[in-house]
């Protein structure tokens, strides 16, 4: 007992290390099919008819493998009823006309006649099983109580056989039965009837055997099962045929149509014959002749216009620079001029900065489109960098009458960036965010997470519409037309900035809502190659309670002291209290 338990231990353990190697490669099996269902028509189109092709031939083999079997069941059943009765008619006929007296001679004849039933030869056609029906209480010398061929017993009849045998008549019955032949069982059909001998009433069985037509069976249905995979694997072929000769321009089509969209305008597919699939091919490649003609003259004239900005810009620099000089020194004499003149000299100086600046713009654009721009990525500290942004738009917040709020964390906020890109940035869009903020507060916020840093720039202004938005990155594009610039924007600073983004990796994005302002978001990976999956600030800013347009002259004061209880309460107004580093401005209009 304790052996057959442990070789059963051993057993189960082979059992559970066989499945936990084999695991992974079921795991990878399945996988790659899944993987080659998703990528691959031709072998989901081949694999769905074979599926299809093995369930129709299953419902099919199994109709006709159940017909077929009922058939020679029925055939069978009907010859053994037949036989049957035949037979048991004899039996009674010689039963009735016997002439014995002794039990020798009933032995013997009952042996006889039933051996005659079973009709013994090089086949036994038939087995019987004899047996005197239990509780008789009619008197009776009952000289055979039973016999049966091939040392079957009476076990092998169904008792629901033998029940209806015994109460009914001179009906007869039959029942499927299983009785043993050597070491094998068989099939086979039992019949029974009553039959009555020297007035003792008997149950006679005759059993048939139906191996024979089991064996007949098994050969229809191996035949059916070699039909059906022969069947699923030529369809299999047709089908994997069929779908190359239609899947494989496809597919080539889709190998052109990846090569065309990285570049290489040049490549065609071939075409033969003069089918669908062949017009499709010569579509495609007409369709691609016109796409590269269309890009290459695009990008021919691409070329020729950043070839003439960088041109011009570069053959106006000599010239710009003498009349900026020339400028200068009229704008430096204005005070000995008539008013008229005066006032020249003043609008001449201003126009030729305006001119210098687009140039400037215009220059750098010119390097973005050639690729020449290099980022020049160093740790700095962005808290310091929007400080010292701050210190230099001081003039202007002062000119507009705008109070600047700023709101980071304490400490420093380290960022792997181009300093001088970041700052160019962000001086942009504090100065869009005073031009347009109408006098109103201007607040700066940054925040911090493990991947990434964000500043939002957020104005109180005119604000702008979901598509403004969405085109205030484009080149020259402005909102009103007509809006006059008077802070010497020249239309493409914040296409420049989101240039210099794009060159760290970032983002830059606007929101806006007439007469709610705008809020500017720019959010950049703390190290360089990172990738940002979510900014620490939330682009569409919450509601804060803010005061009015300021109508004082502002001038910034770069305190990290604790601020008056004045100033501490505006903060708190402002939303902008939480722990960290506040910066804002004071000041009076008159400068003082």
């Amino acid at each position: 007992m304790r052996r057959g338990w442990i070789v059963g231990v051993r057993v189960a353990r082979l059992v559970r290390t066989g499945a936990v190697r084999l695991l992974p490669g079921i795991r990878y099996l399945g996988r790659a099919i899944h993987r080659r269902w998703r990528r691959s028509l031709q072998f989901r189109t081949v694999l769905t008819t074979l599926m299809l092709a093995i369930g129709s031939f299953a419902v099919v083999g199994a109709y006709l493998s159940n017909q077929i079997a009922n058939n020679l069941f029925q055939e069978r059943l009907a010859q053994a009823e037949s036989e049957t009765r035949y037979n048991v008619k004899q039996v009674q006929e010689t039963f009735d006309g016997a002439q014995v007296t002794d039990q020798s001679s009933v032995i013997t004849l009952v042996y006889d006649t039933l051996n005659a039933v079973e009709g013994r030869g090089s086949v036994i056609q038939r087995r019987y099983v004899f047996e005197a029906m239990p509780e008789q209480t009619k008197p009776r010398n009952r000289w055979v109580e039973s016999r049966a061929s091939d040392q079957l017993t009476i076990s092998v009849i169904p008792p629901d056989l033998r029940k209806a045998v015994q109460d009914s008549g001179k009906d007869q019955f039959w029942a499927s039965t299983q009785f043993p032949v050597g070491t094998e069982d068989r099939p086979g059909i039992a019949v029974g009837n009553k039959v009555t001998f020297n007035g003792t009433v008997y149950e006679l069985y005759l059993i048939y055997d139906l191996n024979t037509a089991q064996k007949t069976l098994n050969e229809i249905q191996n035949v059916l099962l070699a039909g059906a995979a022969v069947l699923a694997l030529m369809i299999g072929a047709v089908a994997w045929y069929v779908t190359r000769n239609v899947v494989s321009p496809v597919s080539h089509a889709a190998l052109v149509s990846e090569k065309l969209a990285a570049g290489q305008l040049q490549e065609r597919m071939v075409v033969k014959g003069e089918d669908e699939v062949a017009r499709l091919g010569a579509s495609f490649n007409h369709m691609a002749a016109s796409l590269q003609e269309q890009i290459t003259q695009l990008a021919t004239l691409s070329q020729m216009q950043q070839r003439f900005v960088s041109d011009v810009s570069h053959e106006l620099r000599t010239p710009l620079t003498t009349v900026r000089m020339a400028a200068e020194v009229l704008y430096d004499a204005r005070e000995d001029f008539d008013p008229i003149n005066k006032r020249s000299a003043e609008l001449l100086y201003h126009q030729v900065e305006r001119f210098q600046s687009l140039l400037a713009d215009l220059l750098e654009i010119s390097r973005f489109d050639a690729g020449a721009a290099i980022l020049d990525a160093e740790p700095t500290d962005i808290v310091q960098l929007i400080s010292h942004v701050m210190e230099g738009v001081g003039p202007v917040a002062a000119e507009y009458g705008s109070e600047i709020t700023f709101n980071a964390p304490a400490g420093s906020v380290i960022v792997e960036m181009d300093d001088r890109r970041i700052d160019r940035i962000l001086r942009n869009l504090v100065l869009n965010a005073l031009e347009h903020g109408e006098g109103r507060p201007v607040n700066i916020s940054v925040a911090a997470n493990d991947t990434a840093v964000a500043v939002a720039v957020r104005d109180h202004g005119i604000g702008m519409t979901h598509a403004e938005a969405a085109r205030v990155f484009d080149r020259f594009w402005r909102a009103d037309p007509a809006r006059a610039r008077t802070t010497g924007g020249s239309g493409l600073g914040l296409s420049i900035a989101a240039e210099d983004t794009k060159l760290h990796n970032g983002w830059l994005q606007a929101w806006g809502k007439k007469g709610r302002g705008s809020n500017f978001r720019l959010t950049l990976p703390l190290h360089q190659g990172a990738v940002i999956t979510k900014s620490p600030l939330q682009l569409e800013p919450a509601d804060v309670g803010l005061p009015g347009a300021g109508r004082d002259r502002t001038m910034l004061l770069l305190d990290q002291s604790p601020a008056p209880a004045a100033v501490s309460n505006s903060a708190a107004a402002a939303g902008t209290e939480a722990a960290g580093t506040e910066t804002r401005g004071s000041g009076k209009k008159d400068g003082s």
